[in-house]
């Protein structure tokens, strides 16, 4: 019978995993309200239509073999340890989807025994989920390392996505930080997948595909030296060459004392421009080396796309009614959305800029990058990089724009993080 204390236990561990959105949100439940996001247990994802979902998000065991350093569940660490069965584990998951508490379950564990035996139990876990309590709701698993490639291939075809967290950017830090762990332990599974995701698609494979809804990963922002520059490189790599879904990126949070950790942490900022420039990556047709350079961090005063186009002011100001679709997509102030929407409405008639304000185009950023049938409202570079500058403290001091640090305040703002509009 599973006990609450080692519910607590359980879900608490697995809440520094960041491969779900609300993955270490603060966010408390106040008086009268509803909800809270700061206690372990459920969290919130996506799906790709932009629905919002509850998961169960739980470890199987938070007794672990490794001694990474940054690990709340490192071996060395003084907590208490738990574990639970698959069975156990699909009991919960039954009886709270039963109860419409959640739509679907995140599992993950620490390695315990063997990393093949860790697996095995997952595998195990997933497989009577499907097959005798007939469940067809999301599992996202988390792979392990070192694990044999027949077990990762076997559960991979009972999930919808899996995932190996890289954690930290460079094979020196990992060397240093979580020296059981290698580069090639984390990546050569990512390309097992990947290959077997391809044979199933070049296949035609309906049913019992590899992970129909791909693969994720996470990094730690701030624990080890790597700069902005060094991190949006591999996450271009993993995007390009092993067709990830989603890299993640998590603040480094001083919760475990090491001399080999820095005391301070890295703040939401850096991590949200991170996340700023990886939707610029994905969406927008940047280059990494556009934003950042290996040795560089991203700017803090602006946001990536803005400090781009002010780097590059020579480029500007672009014709609302003849620039090309993919000089639209850099103009700051101008989302995906937008960009489509102005494509297809100037086929009709020119555009003014009341036009651009009725298609909710942020103006106050974009009149300094645009015309609107030769007319410029503007202003020149020096004085465009003051005024991008005070909106830019003014949203971080408490304007809505900055609560991207808490994701979504309005439907809109919603609907535009996950399309990734800048």
């Amino acid at each position: 019978m599973l006990d609450a204390t080692t519910l607590q236990i359980l879900t608490e561990s697995a809440k520094y995993d960041v491969s779900c959105s609300s993955s270490g949100s603060k966010r408390a439940n106040r008086e009268g309200g509803l909800g809270n996001a700061s206690v372990g247990g459920i969290c919130h994802s996506f799906t790709p239509d932009g629905r919002c979902i509850s998961l169960l998000k739980i470890l199987m065991s938070n007794e672990c073999l490794y001694d990474c350093e940054y690990c709340p569940n490192r071996r060395s660490a003084d907590v208490k340890r738990a574990r639970i069965t698959p069975e156990d584990i699909c009991n919960l998951t039954i009886n709270f989807y039963k109860r419409n508490y959640i739509e679907g379950l995140f599992l993950s564990s620490a390695v315990f025994d063997s990393p093949n035996r860790t697996m095995e139990l997952l595998t195990e876990t997933v497989m009577r989920l499907r097959k005798v309590y007939n469940f067809n709701g999301y599992i996202h698993l988390k792979g392990i390392p070192y694990a044999d490639e027949t077990l990762v291939m076997k559960a991979a075809r009972y999930v919808d996505r899996m995932s190996y967290n890289i954690e930290l950017p460079s094979e020196k830090s990992l060397k240093l930080l979580a020296p059981q762990k290698t580069k090639d332990s984390l990546i050569q599974p990512m390309k097992k997948l990947q290959s077997a995701l391809i044979y199933d698609k070049e296949n035609k494979i309906k049913r019992d595909r590899v992970i129909p809804a791909g693969q994720t990963t996470q990094m730690i922002v701030g624990a080890s030296p790597e700069s902005d520059g060094h991190i949006l490189r591999l996450t271009e790599y993993l995007y390009r060459n092993i067709g990830l879904k989603r890299v993640y990126y998590s603040s480094y949070i001083p919760v475990v004392k090491s001399d080999l950790l820095p005391s301070d942490p890295a703040g939401l900022l850096r991590e949200h421009r991170l996340y700023q420039a990886d939707w610029l990556i994905r969406f927008y047709g940047f280059d990494v080396n556009e934003l950042c350079g290996e040795g560089e961090n991203l700017d803090a005063d602006y946001d990536p796309k803005c400090a781009w186009a002010l780097k590059n002011m020579h480029l500007f100001p672009v014709e609302i009614n003849k620039a090309p679709l993919e000089m639209l997509l850099r103009v700051p102030g101008i989302g995906a959305r937008s960009a489509y929407k102005i494509v297809n409405a100037r086929r009709f008639a020119s555009l003014d800029f009341d036009n651009l304000a009725k298609m909710r185009i942020v103006l106050k950023r974009a009149r300094h990058f645009i015309t609107c049938k030769g007319k410029f409202y503007g202003s020149e570079a020096n004085a465009a990089r003051a005024q991008l500058l005070i909106d830019e403290k003014s949203s971080s001091d408490g304007g809505q724009e900055n609560e991207q640090l808490s994701l979504f305040s309005t439907p809109s703002e919603a609907l535009s993080a996950l399309t990734g509009e800048l």
